[in-house]
């Protein structure tokens, strides 16, 4: 056995969340592709089959009180809280990550329209250059709509792109190719200098580190629930917006389901109050519920407690790398400085995607983004040191065949 494989047996005999495993449905594949889709928690089988057998079969429409269905959305948004530094009654679920964006930004450029120190000119939008697609796309149609200009731009060239005529910003807490982690206290500090808003994107920190949403002041964030938080395919994202916003949130979605009386089914719409104004249609239970018992996988887990893992765990797997894949075949694109790297590790290598599919058929599982990118995620409530170090030493048999 290797100095390697030896220590990874002690740092995984140490490790105070190792229990937490047993909490999820894994074989013996070495799962890096939490940051995609997170793995399956034991709990939630069971509470599907009773929202579907007994809730929705039994109690039917009661099951709206009875059952909890309609208070859903805050009360797991509640439950999100705590892992993005919120406090209750701010975070609302439901809808797709692409919505919220949506709701979030045009919300912004009206919460800073309506200042009073915004004078006319609030008519741009900065973008992160870098961002995953669907956020420029998203952002660009929030542009149209509100008659702004949109600007991309890199989120360390957000200081010197601020000005007088900026109304929001829309930033990646990480970027999901790299995974750098941006300075998220910085950029909102200076971002609300210049008297704009800021809308952050939490899809690949939401669960992995802290966020501090609260104590950086952030405005609105959004995020996904089914990579670090476990939620499953498609479960629904989340939106943030902070507690002395929510009466003047204008958002461009306006529903039922976020109307003051919901059920007095009048012409005219009223915001509720708080973050319910954020809902907007018929809240989708059945991944709803899935996703409540996801998290309870959190229970007595500190996100302090994950973030010290998953920086063990990115530090052993590049030293395991650097020791056993030959010098020049992979570069390392994700910073090595803990302040600058999110959950994931992403290594730069000819034939990228044939590399990633070798790998995947020899048990490790990561993915592949164009053109020559491997990604690895590591989710510290099921991803062990031992299967780091196998992970390293599959990837450097892999390379030397591709690249021989």
């Amino acid at each position: 056995m290797s100095e390697l494989a030896l220590r990874a047996e002690k740092l995984d005999a140490a490790d105070e969340l190792a229990a937490k495993r047993q909490e999820f449905t894994l074989d013996d594949v070495v799962y890096l592709d939490g940051n995609s889709l997170g793995a399956l928690p034991v709990a939630v089988p069971g509470r599907v089959e009773d929202v579907v057998r007994r809730q929705w079969g039994e109690l039917r429409i009661r099951s709206w009180t009875e059952g909890g269905w309609w208070t859903a959305p805050e009360r797991i948004g509640d439950r999100i809280a705590p892992l993005v530094g919120a406090a209750a009654g701010q975070i609302v679920v439901g809808d797709s990550t692409s919505v919220n964006v949506f709701k979030a930004l045009v919300g912004a450029v009206r919460l800073a329209r309506s200042a009073r120190s915004a004078g006319p000119g609030r008519d741009e939008i900065l973008v992160d250059a870098t961002t995953f697609p669907t956020d420029g796309y998203i952002a660009a149609s929030a542009a149209r709509m509100t008659g702004c200009t949109l600007r991309p731009v890199a989120p360390s060239e957000v200081p010197d792109a601020l000005g007088d005529r900026t109304a929001a910003v829309l930033l990646n807490h990480v970027d999901y190719r790299t995974g750098r982690l941006h300075d998220l206290p910085s950029l909102t500090a200076t971002v609300h200098a210049a008297g704009a808003r800021v809308v952050w994107d939490l899809c690949h920190s939401a669960g992995a580190l802290p966020v501090g949403l609260d104590e950086h002041g952030v405005d609105l964030a959004v995020g996904c629930t089914y990579k670090y938080l476990n939620g499953g395919p498609g479960s629904p994202a989340f939106l943030y917006v902070r507690a002395d916003l929510q009466d003047r949130f204008d958002s461009p979605l306006p529903g039922w389901n976020s109307h003051a009386e919901p059920f007095g089914m009048r012409a005219d719409y009223q915001p509720a109050a708080g973050a319910l104004r954020g809902r907007v249609g018929t809240p989708d239970i059945l991944s709803m519920l899935a996703l409540e018992a996801a998290l309870e996988v959190w229970d007595g887990v500190t996100v302090d407690a994950v973030r010290a893992k998953s920086l063990a765990l990115t530090d052993f797997f590049l030293e395991c790398v650097g020791e056993y894949v030959a010098e020049g075949r992979v570069e390392c694109v994700t910073p090595r400085a803990h302040g600058e790297r999110g959950s994931q590790v992403a290594l730069r290598c000819e034939d990228a995607g044939e590399v990633m599919k070798r790998l995947i058929e020899r048990g490790v599982v990561g993915d592949f983004r164009h053109p020559d990118v491997l990604r690895f995620g590591f989710t510290p409530l099921y991803v062990g040191f031992a299967e780091v170090e196998r992970a390293a030493g599959v990837l450097a048999e892999v390379l030397a065949e591709v690249l021989a």
